[in-house]
């Protein structure tokens, strides 16, 4: 990533705190896409980028942690605690913190992934006031009673078994067990029934303390925002709750590269009396760092990006032998996967199986052709930048950004950097991704003649 920034410092108040350092990342057109940060002595970053046009913002914390920072035995902590966290603070009932948001037509949510946890409202901008007050009280003052990790508890096994009577989700979830075993990166975000079950009050309000100190947040607003009002009612939300004391510390650094979990020809099998058998076939990726991800976001488009691309076009033009086909990328800090996923019937498992290696190998051998790469990289700039038309989307950006990079990128030199990628780039990239040795899910009604031939397919 990379950014073009300013810095001013500004000075103490009237009140002496210690000073915060403020700088320009992306100075915006006509001030118009400004991103700012600010990281004050606690070793709280804030960034905005502003669009004084909308008359929305949408303001969110992202935490440096996810389940892949869990145990064994905290499998799922971190999802459990985003729940907790909306439970209720010394301040507001859960009641009371849904229904402020609620009264002035807001959207308030979180996700957890495997390497952070984000909680964000989106609101009209004249009440962006309140929805920094709700979301720093519940990332600050959180109660974590004994009564609601009870009460969460069911909540969450329900959660559990709602994706588990979805094959489609949870085909990708054993792919990631495929690939990655029983490791953090391998273990089910959401945790399992047993661990959900054995998670305390204790444990988690330990796993709390732990990781959400401010040197592991990243606060981000989007939209018709000021910067300088932000950080003023986020500094004023943490210090009456007591959060910036350590007035010398820093932020963590983004996740390191020092793990690299590779694993391949792995084949997991689950068998279920679906009407679908879903199939996700894939080899190791890249790391969200590597230069060579621009190349792979191409690459992925022309092979399973939309309409025209290879898979769709062999699978299910063509054939007909799939409603769903498309390929994705995942990047980590220190590694990645590329996956193809198809659902089929049953019957034509290894069908479908059959054409996506046979599309994977002819791409690795010959690469695409130049009308693919152009028309990847249109769809991708495209998709990139209609995908920014909203304000919570740019916030999941610069916060995200800030979080895993440390920097920013503008959207014009994103467009620039996938525009330059080249032929040989892609072909570069098909070669060492696509001629690995691949690993393999299948959920679905297998007979044990089908199970045979699907650990022979990988072989």
């Amino acid at each position: 990533m990379t950014s073009r920034s300013s810095v001013t410092t500004a000075r103490p108040s009237s009140e002496g705190r210690a000073v915060a350092r403020t700088q320009t990342l992306l100075p915006g057109k006509d001030g118009i896409g400004t991103v700012r940060r600010t990281t004050l002595p606690g070793g709280l970053r804030i960034v905005t980028e502003t669009l004084p046009s909308v008359r929305s913002a949408t303001f969110g914390i992202w935490a440096h942690v996810g389940s892949r920072d869990e145990t064994p035995a905290l499998n799922g902590a971190t999802h459990y605690l985003e729940h907790l966290l909306f439970k209720g603070t010394h301040k507001r009932s859960a009641l009371d913190i849904s229904a402020a948001i609620d009264a002035v037509g807001g959207e308030m949510n979180a996700f957890t992934a495997k390497e952070y946890t984000c909680y964000y409202a989106r609101v009209l901008d004249t009440d962006l006031p309140l929805a920094i007050d709700v979301v720093c009280d519940m990332l600050t003052g959180s109660l974590i009673l004994e009564e609601d990790v009870d009460a969460e508890r069911g909540v969450i096994l329900e959660e559990i078994a709602m994706t588990e009577d979805d094959p489609g989700d949870v085909v990708h979830e054993l792919f990631a067990q495929t690939m990655f075993g029983d490791t953090p990166l391998g273990r089910p975000v959401l945790g399992t029934v047993d661990t959900v079950n054995g998670l305390s009050r204790g444990q988690i309000a330990r796993f709390y303390k732990k990781h959400y100190d401010p040197t592991h947040l990243v606060v981000a607003a989007a939209g018709n925002v000021d910067h300088a009002t932000v950080v003023r009612q986020v500094r004023r939300a943490f210090e009456k709750a007591g959060a910036l004391t350590r007035t010398d510390a820093v932020p963590v650094a983004p996740r390191d590269g020092v793990r690299n979990l590779r694993t391949a020809g792995r084949v997991e099998l689950l068998n279920r009396k679906t009407e679908q058998a879903h199939v996700v076939l894939g080899m190791p990726g890249l790391a969200r760092t590597d230069e060579r991800r621009w190349a792979l976001g191409v690459l992925n488009t022309a092979l399973g990006g939309g309409m025209s691309s290879r898979l769709f076009q062999e699978v299910r033009e063509k054939r007909g032998l799939a409603y769903s086909v498309y390929s994705y990328t995942s990047g980590f800090a220190d590694c990645g996967l590329f996956g193809v996923y198809a659902g089929c019937r049953p019957g034509q498992v290894h069908d479908v199986l059959k054409i996506c290696r046979d599309e994977l190998h002819k791409v690795a051998s010959d690469g695409l052709t130049d009308d693919e790469i152009a028309r990847a990289v249109g769809q991708l700039s495209g998709s990139t930048v209609l995908g920014l038309e909203d304000t919570g989307a740019l916030m999941n950006r610069i916060g995200k950004s800030e979080l895993c990079w440390g920097t920013q990128m503008s959207v014009d030199d994103m467009l620039d950097r996938i525009a330059a990628v080249t032929p040989d780039e892609v072909r570069e990239v098909a070669r060492d991704v696509l001629t690995q040795r691949p690993s393999l899910s299948v959920i679905g009604p297998l007979k044990d003649k089908q199970a045979d031939r699907l650990h022979q397919a990988v072989s």
